[in-house]
């Protein structure tokens, strides 16, 4: 009998919208990835923050997207379409009825197995830490398997301290029919840039490596994409703001400056080990990257020569100022190498798959002998029943 892979539901941000929505690369990635080996996912999304309106892709071919009404019913109603598949996955951040979906997914029981995927650990346990109240701490035991988007060592082993069964890092990757050289473009043209939202938790770091270097270098030109940063700051006159700029003309922005910076969030800069999207998509697109120093950046990229590390304003300016249109596009040569040869979204669902089939095999290994567990990779599911038992719902963030 061939091999089945299980069907997957997945509640997240969303997969379709980018708009105030870091994570849809990451999602797309590794969905994209997962459906090239074999797995089947419907990906449930809430209709919230004008993401519908703000689209970068139609539905693909490679996942269905399910998009829900945010409200009671509409959340309860894609959970109940949710129960025909093998593994439920919460990802943290959906925006609306987070607390109430982590709380019934983790009570699902039986032959289904439950994933709780952070696509934020660090900010995550510092709010557990935090919180001694926090509701999550009493479900993180409940999920069969924990994964997270980074973090390393210490997200994982704070995982395990919370009680987690199991725990694994899959990190951002590089998706190379996505992100790839392109001819650069005049609107984004300057000679460092940075692409990202403008949010509490890392507009002091984006103040320290972004905006304090421009009015070190006011000959220099700077370009700033993402949401947020027209409202209610002054910018540096030799800034250039693009506003929100859309996944398909990432490639573009990566490419047309001489640089591009990545700033990570407080969390995540603090607990390390843990790169965002931007990372790849910028080697993947052949970019010069500067990045503000956190720990284990070498597990991805080589400092010095793939990647260009800073720890200052000073260290900006510095790199600015000395370097070169071509000492540029050896670093995004390079850079594009390493990526390429060992962290696309096919090796991350490689690891992915070999996590999932342990811990299926892992399951069979404990049910009765007529359980439906063994479908999970062969042959047909049978139905599983619904929880009618539902929490008070939390108040829509």
């Amino acid at each position: 009998m061939l091999e089945r892979r299980p069907t997957i539901a997945m509640f997240g941000s969303s997969l379709v919208s980018a708009y105030w929505n870091g994570a849809a690369t990451y999602y797309r990635g590794i969905i994209r990835a997962l459906h090239d080996h074999g797995y089947r996912v419907t990906f449930y999304e809430p209709d919230a923050y004008e993401r519908q309106a703000h689209r970068d892709m139609p539905d693909p071919s490679w996942a269905n997207v399910h998009v829900y009404p945010a409200t009671q019913t509409g959340v309860e109603s894609a959970l109940e379409a949710a129960q025909d598949a093998d593994i439920l996955i919460k990802a943290s951040g959906v925006g609306v009825f987070d607390e109430f979906l982590e709380a019934e997914i983790a009570s699902c029981t039986g032959t289904k197995r439950t994933v709780f995927w952070d696509v934020d650990a660090p900010a995550t346990l510092e709010r557990m830490q935090q919180d001694a109240n926090d509701p999550f701490r009493a479900l993180v035991p409940r999920y069969d398997l924990v994964l997270t988007y980074g973090g390393g060592e210490p997200v994982l082993s704070e995982y395990r301290r919370y009680g987690a069964r199991e725990c694994a890092a899959i990190y951002n990757a590089l998706d190379p029919r996505e992100h790839f050289p392109v001819a650069p473009q005049a609107r984004f043209a300057g000679d460092l840039g940075f692409l990202g939202n403008r949010l509490p938790d890392r507009e002091a770091r984006v103040d320290e490596f972004f905006l304090k270097p421009a009015r070190m270098l006011r000959q220099r030109g700077f370009v700033l994409g993402g949401s947020g940063w027209q409202e209610h700051i002054v910018l540096p006159t030799n800034i250039y703001t693009v506003g929100h700029v859309y996944t398909r003309d990432h490639n573009a922005f990566n490419c047309s400056p001489t640089a591009v910076i990545n700033i990570n969030r407080d969390s995540m800069a603090r607990f390390g080990y843990s790169p965002p999207t931007r990372v790849f998509e910028a080697a993947g697109a052949g970019a010069c990257l500067l990045c503000d120093d956190w720990e284990g950046i070498d597990r991805f990229l080589e400092p010095g020569s793939e990647v260009l590390p800073v720890t200052s304003a000073e260290d900006v300016v510095a790199v600015v100022s000395d370097l070169t249109p071509q000492r540029a596009k050896e670093i995004g040569q390079a850079a594009r190498r390493r990526i390429l040869a060992q962290h696309t979204y096919a090796h991350r669902a490689e690891e992915l798959h070999e996590i999932l089939a342990r811990g299926a095999a892992a399951a069979m290994r404990v049910q009765p002998a007529d359980s439906s567990f063994d479908t999970y990779f062969h042959g047909d599911r049978h139905p599983h029943e619904t929880r009618v038992d539902q929490p008070e719902l939390p108040q829509v963030n």
